[in-house]
């Protein structure tokens, strides 16, 4: 399901242009769009997928706007996010119960995340999943404290931002430091004869193909698992606990209480069991399927 297959327009050239130009689709009815993705999955009809894709449009564009912090093109950062939501309705089975936008968020981020890794000229930064959480926090968080100047926090600042984010406070601070660092050229000579470039001492360090492929179908099984042992839980559960763990600014109790006329601590009290159901279907289907669901973290996608 290539992109140039599936829709037409691209964010190059004027932006504003753009997003007018993708608003012109029309938003899916649930019914619609259930029938539209199963005429993709069932006949592999590129109409439908069309629709589908070029509906939630929006949803990329809104999704990518929140990564314009990082000095990258926001149309390629768009591109990218495409690319997931493509790869988002490859994937969907609209008979588990889930709305298409909720299931292609996660896609859409580990897309644009994945870009905007590969684009920093940071060594070794976001090789595990902590430091992929402090590398697109660690913005959000000097900004919530106002600690936007240049240079080194102070120890005030480390600490605060190390308890909220969960890290240790020599992570803050290495992170600090490679992101606030200014990028040199490959090309850059070595010596001021002008012999060698730096990038005849890199060493390739990233996996092979075998191993990214083992990555991606392990990312997918555990997916897959959350998604099957989501169906599990009754409506409200599914929507609260959504709202609570699985969005990129989580809902408070006070909101989701006013939303469904009970108390803050009910709110809390469902939250807890629906996560402690959540937790003994994975489990369950992972030691069926033989996988390492104990892997398995609900965690916010959106980083």
């Amino acid at each position: 399901m290539a992109a140039g297959q599936l829709i037409a327009l691209s964010p190059e050239g004027s932006l504003s242009r753009y997003l007018a130009d993708i608003r012109k689709f029309p938003l899916l009815e649930a019914q619609e769009e259930y029938m539209l993705a199963k005429r993709w999955r069932e006949h592999e009809d590129r109409e439908a997928a069309h629709k589908l894709v070029t509906s939630h449009l929006r949803l990329v564009a809104k999704i990518a706007m929140g990564y314009r912090g990082y000095g990258l093109p926001i149309a390629e950062v768009i591109s990218e996010g495409n690319v997931g939501l493509m790869q988002a309705v490859k994937k969907f089975e609209p008979e588990k119960g889930f709305r298409l936008a909720t299931y292609a968020m996660w896609w859409i981020r580990a897309a644009i995340q994945e870009y905007i890794l590969r684009s920093w000229s940071l060594v070794k930064i976001g090789t595990t999943s902590a430091q992929k959480k402090l590398f697109f926090n660690l913005r959000k968080a000097k900004g919530q404290i106002k600690a936007l100047e240049d240079g080194d926090l102070r120890p005030e600042q480390v600490a605060q931002i190390a308890t909220k984010l969960g890290v240790d406070e020599s992570d803050v601070i290495s992170m600090n430091r490679r992101m606030a660092a200014p990028d040199h050229s490959l090309n850059a000579p070595l010596r001021v004869d002008g012999e060698g470039e730096w990038q005849d001492w890199l060493v390739d360090e990233s996996p092979n193909q075998e191993a990214l492929l083992a990555e991606a179908e392990e990312k997918d099984d555990r997916h897959d698992l959350l998604v099957d042992a989501m169906r599990d839980l009754s409506e409200r559960e599914r929507h609260i606990l959504t709202q609570r763990r699985l969005k990129e600014e989580p809902a408070t109790l006070e909101e989701l209480a006013a939303e469904f006329g009970v108390s803050r601590e009910r709110v809390r009290q469902i939250e807890v069991r629906a996560f402690e159901k959540l937790q003994a279907s994975i489990r369950a289907a992972a030691r069926a399927k033989g996988t390492g669901g104990g892997r398995l973290a609900l965690q916010q996608q959106a980083r």
